[in-house]
């Protein structure tokens, strides 16, 4: 069950649960569109991996309990702002390859 965590590991900005700017990596690592995209030019720098656009929990609940109501969103934030020299070496590294074949 994905966290939905509350904001951007980089820069602190809020992703609620609804919000179509969440990118996340294979491992969950959480970063806005803008950071993941452009920042980090599509390199989690956590693992090396791609970024995906995070689904969205329905708010109510259409099937069962899967819901936010039942299983709400994470309130713990992981601020972690990234090193960029290191993230420039790790992207360097991969040479241009793409997440499937990193």
């Amino acid at each position: 069950m994905l966290e939905l965590r509350p904001t951007c590991e980089h820069c602190n900005t809020a992703l609620p649960p609804a919000s179509t700017q969440a990118r996340i990596c294979s491992f969950e690592c959480t970063f806005c569109a803008d950071c993941a995209e452009v920042l980090l030019q599509n390199v989690c720098p956590n693992c090396g991996g791609g970024f995906q656009p995070r689904p969205i929990r329905p708010a109510r609940a259409w099937v069962g309990t899967t819901s936010l109501t039942s299983r709400p969103a994470s309130t713990t934030a992981k601020h972690r702002p990234v090193d960029l020299a290191a993230h420039a070496a790790l992207v360097a590294a991969q040479h241009g390859l793409a997440p499937p074949d990193r």
